[in-house]
């Protein structure tokens, strides 16, 4: 008897569930498969009359998963990324286990890029992938196994791993008029160009929430000049446009080459600055276990 024919579910509908449930939009699975969202729904309803459960709610033009949903999709993801890491070795049995980390950006580039050749001496047997982006991994729908952001930014429904710690305090280019004479006094610092980082949502400290945790409130703080992205606004700091607020991890080494330099004293620890997430769904694999207690070393430890 063939058993797996019998019980499991049209395995064409199993794709079109998973991005539906994944992302919780039939028009965004649609568009990561290439498919029409007509025939992502079929597909979809296809499964749900094959086993006699609901797996969605369709309300307001939108789709939520159901609990029996949300367990399906567990089971489903997690298999099809077996399958598929299984896939990848077998390609290149050469290769080496692959294992991807998504990082922010800025992290990626001051912070992770000159501790990889560590990560590889110790591992060498493992294949790193690194995925980057100035959005939060709510908003990144590509395969991850481990991810690496600032706390409070929006992280969907993934596990998270741990916490780290970090420090947030004012820096500027040593050629900059705030750099003659430091450490200078707190209060004079307001009256230069001040470089800000917005995020929407706001899950970022900025100048007024900073200079308030220091016991400092300017009336009123210079506006100076806002940009979306802190890397962006990092290299502006780094030209000599202004002072902005640095966060320990990014630029620490800045500072210890003498590219960057605190004005002033005063710093604000935070004890759980930075968030490491495991991807929802995804199958414990010793690759991605080696990553993540490299990353937990890593950020516990002192500078390469």
């Amino acid at each position: 008897m063939n058993w797996l024919g019998k019980s499991l579910p049209p395995l064409s509908t199993l794709l079109p569930f998973e991005a539906a449930a994944r992302l919780e939009s039939i028009s965004r699975a649609a568009e990561e498969l290439h498919l029409t969202q007509a025939a992502v729904s079929r597909q979809v309803r296809a499964l749900e009359e094959n086993l006699g459960v609901a797996l969605f709610e369709r309300r307001n033009r939108g789709v939520f998963l159901t609990p029996a949903g949300r367990e399906l999709a567990a089971t489903v993801s997690r298999s099809l990324r077996t399958m598929a890491d299984r896939a990848n070795d077998m390609r290149s049995p050469g290769r080496g286990a692959q294992v991807t980390l998504f990082c922010q950006l800025c992290e990626a580039f001051y912070w992770l890029m000159p501790r990889l050749a560590a990560f590889n001496r110790r591992h060498p047997d493992i294949d790193l992938k690194l995925a980057t982006s100035t959005r939060p991994i709510e908003e990144h729908h590509d395969p991850f196994d481990i991810a690496l952001q600032t706390s409070g930014r929006p992280s969907g429904n993934h596990p998270l791993a741990f916490t780290a710690s970090d420090e947030i305090y004012p820096i500027c280019s040593p050629d900059h008029p705030a750099a003659r004479g430091h450490p200078r006094s707190l209060a004079s610092l307001t009256a230069f160009d001040l470089l800000h980082h917005h995020a929407t949502p706001p899950d970022w400290m900025e100048w007024p929430d900073w200079l308030r945790a220091m016991g400092h409130s300017p009336d009123p703080p210079n506006p100076g000049k806002t940009f979306d992205s802190y890397p962006l606004m990092l290299q502006a700091t780094l030209e000599g446009h202004g002072v902005a607020l640095g966060w320990r991890r990014t630029t620490e080494r800045l500072i210890a080459s003498g590219e960057l330099v605190r004005p002033v004293r005063e710093s604000l620890h935070q004890s759980e600055a930075i968030a490491i997430y495991t991807r929802r769904g995804s199958p414990e694999r010793p690759a991605a276990r080696a990553l993540l207690g490299w990353l937990q070393e890593a950020l516990e430890g002192t500078p390469p």
